[in-house]
């Protein structure tokens, strides 16, 4: 007999969100390591807000949204917001009920910007680590590390001179006009982004397009591929090495610990700069370079050289990652510390989703 294609509206539902996720749903493992998380943060989140006045979004379900915005790739504040709308698997990981109402995406950002001020982020990558540490998934001996471009949220076209006295122009155009770049000599010290005036014109070799951006820098431990530190820092021709030291020194290595990394890394003040923190440069030798490499037999000899050149390009793997899905290979924000906000929020939930799978294949 064939049914009635009928839809008749029920007036109750005794199913709850969470008899509706599956029990095997990869989302379960990750929102438990969330939770505790924020569980930890809350005496943090209590200094950010006021003792009195209205209560506000719960910082707890405004960034479990934003851990979402970055797993499913949305793209801006209120397509997340209408997702959570009638996604009933949004609902159920936020801690939103059914007939919660949800945020304005306005009201929304404006809460966002008070975990920006209280470098939450941070805090989160760092929790969402020591958890690592406690199931035994981190190295503290091998480590390496990379940077990436990340394009600015600004065009070409905002790319002008500093000088404010400029031949006005006939406008054909208001909302995008016409720029004629042809014969103009543009660099970083004479113009400047009215965009985004931090984001600097940067190619990462020889032959790419210059584009404005920033520099993102990962340091992994080798044993899993996870993310231990993060820094974004402005786009120059020595910001990679330069991260790289900060970011092993701030390990605090002790005893043999190595550091793999690419040729860009191979020069005679960053090789210098890791042994003088008793870190072992396993960097791969550029002998294109001019007065050679600056590694030698010394280092190369060792089977544990060619274990951490093989391992370093696992490093690729989280910038691939970060951005197709999290979306950071061009950035939606301005500024440098909302870059950074975000790239490091990034790293925090690859290495979430990594440990799920980590953890499920030890089970």
């Amino acid at each position: 007999m064939r049914g009635d294609d009928l839809q008749q509206e029920q007036l109750y539902s005794y199913v709850s969100p969470e008899q509706r996720v599956p029990s095997d749903h990869p989302l379960r493992a990750i929102r438990e390591m969330t939770n505790a998380v924020l569980e930890r943060l809350s005496p943090q989140f209590d200094q950010l807000y006021s003792g009195v006045g209205r209560p506000s979004i719960p910082p707890e379900k405004l960034l479990r949204a934003l851990l979402l915005q970055v797993l499913y790739t949305i793209r801006s504040e209120r397509l997340l917001m209408e997702e959570l709308d009638y996604n009933l698997l949004f609902r159920w990981f936020v801690g939103l009920n059914m007939d919660d109402a949800v945020w304005d995406a306005t009201v929304y950002s404006k809460h966002r910007e008070r975990l920006l001020k209280g470098q939450v982020a941070e805090a989160f990558f760092q929790e969402v680590l020591k958890i690592a540490k406690e199931h035994d998934l981190l190295s503290d001996e091998h480590f390496s590390v990379d940077g990436t471009l990340v394009e600015a949220w600004a065009s070409q076209k905002s790319f002008k001179k500093k000088s404010a006295a400029e031949t006005a122009m006939p406008v054909d155009d208001p909302g995008n006009p016409t720029v004629d770049f042809r014969g103009e000599k543009r660099c970083n010290e004479t113009h400047q982004s009215t965009t985004d005036p931090e984001a600097r014109l940067y190619k990462k070799a020889q032959g790419q397009e210059a584009k404005l951006g920033y520099l993102g820098h990962l340091l992994m431990e080798n044993r899993n591929g996870l993310a231990v530190q993060t820094q974004l820092t402005q786009a120059t021709g020595t910001a990679e090495r330069e991260a790289a030291v900060a970011m092993i020194a701030a390990q605090a290595p002790e005893g043999d610990v190595t550091l793999g990394a690419d040729k860009a890394y191979d020069t005679q003040d960053c090789v210098a700069d890791l042994r003088a923190e008793k870190v072992t440069p396993h960097v791969a030798q550029n002998t294109a370079r001019r007065g050679g490499s600056a590694i030698d037999g010394r280092t190369t000899r060792h089977l544990g050289y060619a274990i951490s050149q093989r391992l370093r390009k696992r490093v690729e793997e989280i910038f691939g990652w970060m951005k197709t899905v999290a979306l950071v290979r061009k950035t939606r924000f301005r500024g440098r510390a909302r870059v950074g906000w975000m790239f490091t929020w990034a790293a925090a939930i690859y290495n979430l989703v990594r440990m799920r799978n980590l953890l499920e294949e030890a089970v």
